[in-house]
């Protein structure tokens, strides 16, 4: 039977791994950035069509993503897609209305537009085609396993510091994880499907 275990897998893969899981430890519940929007002042009704423009862009940037990750490879975009992201986690921490995390949050859905998508690509690119069920189930077991304890340190900044520092905290983890995945994955890994057998 599958087991969720990293044996037998290529080591640019567990690398890769690894910077999703420092990456994710800076990504708390997308709830901390309602919060960041009520406590800026927005109400009920605006924070409902921060959402709606939000995901907006995310459906516009991820086709498109998509087809440039094909072309300019998949760590390049993901590398992009973090550095938007710590630029606008440094956004919310730096915001003092709720119209400028408005503003902010609709530009998050270009960051998960190009990311999202993007990084499980590469996951396949980075394993051999019969490891690929397996290897999405570490990768899914790892964000999310992860995503518990980023949300709790976020609460714990946000509660002990203030609310802006779970916001800088996710933009240091981000640019840590661009750092490690250019120094671990170097622009040679950017060739798609890398394991063609």
């Amino acid at each position: 039977p599958p087991s969720l275990t990293l044996r037998g897998f290529d080591r640019r893969f567990k690398l890769f791994l690894l910077t999703v899981v420092l990456f994710t430890l800076g990504n708390s519940s997308d709830a901390f950035l309602i919060l960041r929007g009520q406590e800026r002042g927005l109400s009920v009704l605006e924070v409902l069509g921060m959402l709606i423009t939000f995901n907006g862009v995310y459906t516009m940037v991820s086709g498109p993503a998509g087809a440039l990750s094909d072309r300019l490879g998949r760590r390049r975009l993901i590398v992009g897609g973090w550095l938007v992201y710590g630029l606008i986690y440094l956004g919310f921490a730096l915001a003092r209305t709720g119209w400028q995390v408005w503003a902010l949050f609709t530009l998050y859905g270009i960051y998960y537009g190009m990311v999202e998508g993007t990084a499980r690509a590469l996951v396949a690119d980075l394993v051999r085609p019969a490891q690929r069920g397996t290897a999405y189930g570490v990768y899914n077991a790892a964000v999310g396993l992860t995503a518990f304890p980023a949300s709790f340190i976020a609460g714990l900044l946000w509660r002990y510091i203030g609310p802006a520092a779970p916001f800088t905290f996710g933009a240091l983890m981000a640019l840590l994880a661009v750092g490690l995945l250019m120094l671990w994955l170097p622009g040679k890994q950017d060739i798609p499907n890398s394991f063609q057998g």
